[in-house]
């Protein structure tokens, strides 16, 4: 088995979906994640908030400057996260294609450098 990253991915720009339209994403979301647990494939999900909450850390020389907000403006920023186990790239695709269903937004796949420890 392997560690793969489902990001999502969410657009700056746009209109958010409405509160009915957002409470039907969130169920078919927690749908999503109840069939990662049943399989085995859960690890951890979540969800973030917007990158004007972020706080960056960076070195410099011997010291770390802190700065708040986004260290890099785009048109996209990570709006959430699952880490699952699967065993090759295409199942974790296959999940992929699951969580763009459920989350109406891209996702990308990435797998971890080292294998899950069972």
């Amino acid at each position: 088995m392997k560690y793969y990253l489902l990001s999502v991915i969410q657009p700056s720009e746009g209109t958010p979906p409405s509160a009915e339209a957002l409470a039907e994403i969130m169920h078919n979301v927690e749908t999503f994640h109840d069939e990662l647990r049943a399989a085995g494939a859960w690890v951890f999900a979540g969800g973030l908030h917007g990158p004007e909450t972020a706080t960056v850390l960076r070195p410099e020389d011997e010291d770390v400057l802190i700065t708040d907000g986004p260290y890099a403006e785009g048109k996209e920023y990570l709006g959430g996260l699952c880490l699952i186990k699967a065993p090759d790239l295409d199942a974790a695709l296959e999940w992929g294609r699951k969580a763009t269903r459920a989350t109406t937004l891209p996702i990308e796949v990435r797998p971890f450098l080292h294998p899950a420890e069972d």
